[in-house]
């Protein structure tokens, strides 16, 4: 694959696994250089209506597939995914304006995704519970066991359009719920190759629909009761709102966050940190919902770790995303560019220093660092969502500690120390839903519980968390005769 590859003319959207082409309504950019890429089918409030029918057919068929078939689509899957890697990372690239190291990564863990949920896939299990608390029960036992909760509604994302989908795409595979999806209008084209390899498979009919579509399009992945679960990624307002109309159906939101990061003064490896730090907060642009936005250093080590960090920074490449050496690429829109760089210099305007960046161009804006923020200011109490940082010091660890949940999110938290009293005291108290020691909030790994609590949103994902979600138990009841021979 070359540089000057490109995005295929025209793609199709899916209905009950099948690619179908009504129109070509949505234009997808290229988030560098603003110019229409590609164009795409949407579907209308008809097109929806008739995937989650095709679903609803499914769910009897896509229940009695065996483990070993459901791992075997999965499998298929990760060879595809392989096979076409380069062409996923640079369409990546093209409609997320993703740097393309970082394109190349989040195809690495899309792989890893539907590698493990093909694992997954073959060990949901049940378990054996005794009943013969008392001289009623004596004689019954029950078992239960997983079973697919039925058709599913998924919503992802913009800034990770493969693997935020397979998060939740890949789970459903593995346990047997029909799915219906609908990926960020800004960045379809991953969610529409998924899909593509899907339809290679022989996941029975209506089994899965890719449906890219205006958001009040949508409203039947809300609201109607066919489907059995929701799960959405994406900003708080929306998700909130989602689950406010989503009737009797389970939710599961993974929304935003300003992580978070506590570097203590028993960190002796400051480049290791630096190291780590610059990557949380600025890998693709700071798009990334446990990006790292808040950086509280400790006073013996905070004059020497700054004057690091802001020299790293300002060593960052930003560019065109298709570069080697590119690291920081455009936001995803020049909008959101501009409604950062107001937040940046109203923090300024209302007493804060600016360490470097802050500057704009379209859609680029450069990797920002700043100190002596008020604390009331939006880029501290908000979800930034770009490349910017606040620092501050702290002389206290518990006062730290109290920082970090002074705010209405609380997706990670990353805390450097070597104490691992203190370590342990951070997980006990910090009101996220997970802390990462000795590294930045923002790493994950795929097959780990992730999410959030307070306005970072309800639940796990993580293949197998997510398959809890995609299934419910199921109740057996066994009474054995009593065969004791009375004397």
């Amino acid at each position: 694959m070359t540089p000057d590859f490109q995005l295929r003319e025209r793609y199709p959207l899916y209905v009950g696994n099948v690619p179908e082409t009504p129109n070509a309504d949505l234009v997808v950019t290229n988030k560098y250089t603003g110019e229409a890429a590609t164009r795409v089918a949407m579907a209308d409030r008809a097109t929806i209506d008739r995937a989650i029918a095709a679903a609803v057919a499914a769910t009897g068929p896509m229940r009695e597939l065996k483990g070993y078939q459901r791992q075997a689509v999965l499998a298929h899957c990760v060879k595809r995914f392989t096979a076409r890697a380069e062409e996923l990372a640079r369409s990546l690239c093209i409609e997320a304006g993703k740097p393309i190291r970082d394109a190349r990564g989040e195809v690495t863990r899309l792989i890893d995704t539907f590698k493990i949920a093909a694992e997954e896939s073959v060990r949901i299990m049940g378990e054996v519970q005794p009943l013969d608390i008392s001289p009623r029960a004596a004689n019954y036992t029950a078992m239960t066991k997983r079973v697919p909760i039925g058709p599913c509604s998924f919503i992802s994302p913009f800034n990770f359009p493969l693997n935020l989908a397979a998060h939740k795409v890949a789970p459903a595979l593995a346990c047997g719920c029909p799915f219906v999806l609908k990926p960020a209008s800004l960045t379809p084209i991953g969610a529409l190759i998924i899909g593509e390899i899907l339809a290679e498979t022989d996941l029975p009919p209506g089994a899965f629909s890719i449906l890219p579509c205006r958001r009040d399009g949508a409203e039947l992945f809300t609201t109607d009761d066919r489907l059995k679960l929701l799960s959405f990624t994406g900003s708080p307002p929306v998700g909130w709102d989602l689950k406010a109309r989503a009737g009797k159906k389970p939710v599961v939101l993974e929304l935003g966050g300003n992580a978070a990061v506590i570097i203590d003064h028993d960190w002796d490896d400051l480049d290791d940190a630096v190291q780590r730090i610059v990557f949380g907060a600025f890998y693709q642009s700071g798009q990334s919902c446990i990006g790292v936005q808040r950086i509280l250093v400790h006073e013996a080590v905070y004059e020497e770790f700054r004057a690091r960090l802001v020299t790293a920074t300002q060593q960052l490449v930003a560019g065109d995303p298709m570069d080697e050496s590119t690291f920081i690429g455009p936001m995803i829109s020049e909008r959101e560019a501009v409604r950062l760089q107001s937040w940046i210099e109203a923090a300024v305007a209302d007493g804060a220093t600016l360490l470097c960046g802050g500057k704009r161009d379209g859609a680029m804006l450069d990797a920002t660092l700043l100190e002596h923020v008020p604390s009331a200011c939006d880029v501290v109490t908000q979800e930034a969502f770009g490349p910017v940082a606040v620092l501050s010091r702290f002389s206290d660890y518990e006062q730290a500690l109290r920082t970090v949940n002074d705010s209405v999110f609380g997706l990670q938290a990353g805390v450097f120390t070597r104490d691992i009293y203190r370590a342990h005291r951070a997980w006990d108290v910090l009101e996220v839903g997970g802390v990462v020691i000795g590294d930045v909030p923002s790493f994950r790994v795929d097959n780990m519980p992730y999410g959030g609590v307070k306005d970072s949103g309800l639940g796990r994902e993580g293949i197998r968390f997510a398959i809890e979600d995609m299934t419910e138990p199921r109740l057996m009841v066994l009474r054995t005769p009593d065969t004791t021979t009375q004397p």
